[in-house]
């Protein structure tokens, strides 16, 4: 099965032998990854080396695993193909596969579970004990955020067209959020750039929906020096993934349910910290505990209130919702 072993990486260059670790328990299937892994040539890049040599080690051993046959990698190619097809700049179909397998989720918990981490090394370095509170969670970004929000001042209406209405015939909720954006220590924090966004009533985010004006549902917010934040926007409804596609087909043959519990976006970034990609989750929805790309998570579930805030006028509801991010390090 393994080719005869050479010297280099078949341009001439001297070939690099591989750093990873994991290995199929078969010695044939482990002796062939080894092969593909070091023919990587020595100016290689060292983390992409990495990466693709585990990689590679992986999926060897996951073909042998379930016995992957030549018709069913064809058929993979042909569905990435096919995903490839439904990327634009509205949209990513790749990114909607890795959220529906987990692995926008992991990805995203590994990395701020290691902010977090060293943030709070750091402090008891530097201070004996931590005392401080934690940083608010992040979650996945999706497949649905859009650069060059509209700027609005704070408690603006991110909503353009409060007309849409969903199958029922029923209009989007008006909700007022509010809240503080401070360090872990309660600090306020100014000039942070906040994006929101949400879907509308009728479950789609404005780039799906020809009938909802441009940057519908979203806005961008800078904080000032007490670090408060507020807008209004509409209570978050649950809407399924698109499924029209290679995710849709996978849902479909798993026989797993498509829908995304109702939630609002929210994008940080504040000079000298972490950015903070988030989402917050409405406790009352059905599908909370069912998300078809995991990203809920205990302390993002929020109560919405019935509202009597005094800027939350014509709103029907109300939400206070304080962010704390992590220091950069």
């Amino acid at each position: 099965m393994t080719p005869t072993a050479t010297n280099t990486n078949g341009n001439g260059q001297k070939a690099t032998a591989s750093s990873s670790t994991y290995l199929s328990k078969n010695p044939e299937i482990a002796q062939f990854s080894q092969f593909c892994q070091n023919n990587s040539g020595a100016n290689a890049n060292p983390r992409t080396k990495e990466v693709i040599d585990s990689l590679m080690a992986h999926l060897h051993a996951w073909f042998e695993e379930v016995q992957v046959t030549p018709e069913e990698f064809l058929m993979g190619c042909d569905a990435m193909a096919k995903a490839g097809k439904m990327c634009d700049d509205k949209r990513n179909e790749f990114i909607l596969l890795g959220d529906i397998m987990g692995l926008e989720t992991l990805a995203d918990t590994m990395a701020h579970e290691r902010a977090r981490k060293q943030a709070t090394e750091k402090v008891e370095g530097a201070k004996g004990t931590a005392t401080k509170a934690l940083p608010t969670s992040s979650a996945i970004l999706g497949p649905f955020f859009r650069e060059n929000a509209p700027k609005y001042s704070m408690g603006h209406d991110i909503v353009q067209d409060h007309s849409t209405v969903n199958h029922e015939g029923k209009k989007g909720e008006a909700t007022y959020m509010y809240g503080t954006l401070t360090d872990v220590d309660g600090k306020p924090i100014e000039g942070a750039t906040i994006d929101v966004w949400h879907d509308a009533i009728n479950g789609l985010y404005e780039q799906q929906d020809p009938n909802q004006p441009e940057y519908n549902c979203r806005g961008k917010f800078t904080t000032g020096a007490d670090g408060k934040y507020s807008y209004k926007c509409l209570k978050p409804v649950a809407y399924p993934i698109p499924y029209d596609s290679t995710s849709g087909d996978l849902l479909k043959l798993l026989d797993r349910s498509p829908m995304r519990p109702g939630h609002i976006h929210l994008f940080i970034r504040a000079k000298g910290f972490q950015p903070l990609i988030t989402q917050i989750f409405d406790r009352s929805c059905p599908y909370l505990q069912n998300d078809s790309v995991f990203a809920t998570k205990d302390d993002l579930v929020v109560d919405f209130a019935k509202a009597n805030h005094s800027q939350a006028k014509d709103c029907v509801w109300e939400l206070q919702y304080d962010i704390r991010l992590v220091e950069q390090l």
